[in-house]
């Protein structure tokens, strides 16, 4: 399904670049490899799995996703390209930005609060009452084989750059990306393990591979890192991190901050906190990580100016 996704996003997608910087290398004690899908179509990685899930779904009237903001941009966007309205269902605390971008890109936006509403069971309600496909931010195997592209992606560059083995880290909420990426690079390089990375406080995905099944977060909000908060990782998505990925990795939202305003420093890129998670793994928890080289998915840079400005004050 990976490869067949990859055949679909081909003439639309963009393959964003692996960035390096010898200041990050120092940082880390290694070499860092960093994956720059902030660059992707909408400013992250979720339009990959939003345009694989549309592209393999013909004749649908309409969809509806639920989504903290990147999932939503990727559907928004995806569900123009193909022609079709598209309702996305967001938390109220969403980021000021995301909610304008997608709704920019034509989407209806419909809002909930996150610490009280059921988020699936108005999902379903809303799209049984208007008769539209719903497609999940993570647990649905054609948004999984779309993220698994950048799988396909970063084991073609790595190579290039004479990196074969090593850990790849990875931002992890629902385990999409995660668990995507770790189903392409278990086909065409096993030698590269998957790793989550997470924001302390909600590190659901690190608890659940240690314990080998589900775990939960006691609170589904108060993090910077509103883009990979959820309740728990998603029932097809766990059962294939158990199987291909190593141990969970998990930061401080002052690192991820710090690894924030160095992404703008020595790559020029622009990372949301929830984004930068993998990289703040790669630069402050080298002692938990193997191999002379690195590599982590920077997975999306939808900021609000507020956060970004305080990151660069907090770490000039």
């Amino acid at each position: 399904m990976v490869h067949a996704a990859a055949v679909r996003l081909k003439p639309v997608v963009r393959t964003t670049p692996m960035l390096t910087s010898p200041f990050l290398d120092e940082i880390a004690g290694r070499r860092v490899l960093v994956k720059a899908e902030c660059l992707q179509h909408t400013g992250s990685f979720k339009f990959r799995g939003a345009y694989s899930a549309l592209s393999a779904m013909p004749d649908i009237p309409g969809v509806i996703a639920f989504s903290s903001g990147n999932h939503a941009q990727g559907i928004a966007m995806a569900a123009k390209m193909h022609g079709i309205p598209a309702v996305i269902l967001m938390p109220s605390d969403a980021p000021t930005l995301k909610i304008e971008n997608t709704k920019a890109l034509g989407a209806e936006v419909v809002t909930y609060d996150r610490s009280t509403g059921d988020r699936d069971a108005i999902g379903e309600a809303l799209a049984e009452e208007r008769g539209l496909t719903l497609v999940r931010p993570f647990d649905e195997p054609l948004v999984i084989a779309g993220q698994g592209t950048t799988g396909l992606e970063i084991a073609a560059q790595a190579a290039d750059l004479g990196v074969i083995s090593g850990d790849i880290l990875v931002p992890c909420g629902g385990g999409g990306l995660t668990s995507g990426v770790s189903l392409a690079v278990s086909d065409v390089a096993p030698n590269l393990r998957v790793r989550p990375c997470e924001p302390e406080d909600f590190d659901d995905a690190t608890r659940s591979l240690l314990a080998g099944e589900h775990r939960s977060n006691t609170r589904l909000s108060g993090s910077i890192c509103d883009a990979i908060i959820t309740p728990s990782p998603g029932k097809i998505t766990l059962p294939i991190m158990l199987k291909n990925c190593g141990p969970g990795l998990v930061v401080t939202e002052d690192q991820c901050m710090q690894a924030m305003a160095l992404a703008y420093k020595r790559l020029k890129i622009v990372l949301e906190p929830g984004g930068a998670v993998a990289l703040a793994a790669a630069l402050f928890y080298g002692d938990q990580i193997e191999g002379d080289a690195v590599i982590c998915i920077a997975s999306g840079g939808n900021v609000d100016h507020a956060i970004f400005q305080r990151a660069l004050m907090l770490h000039p």
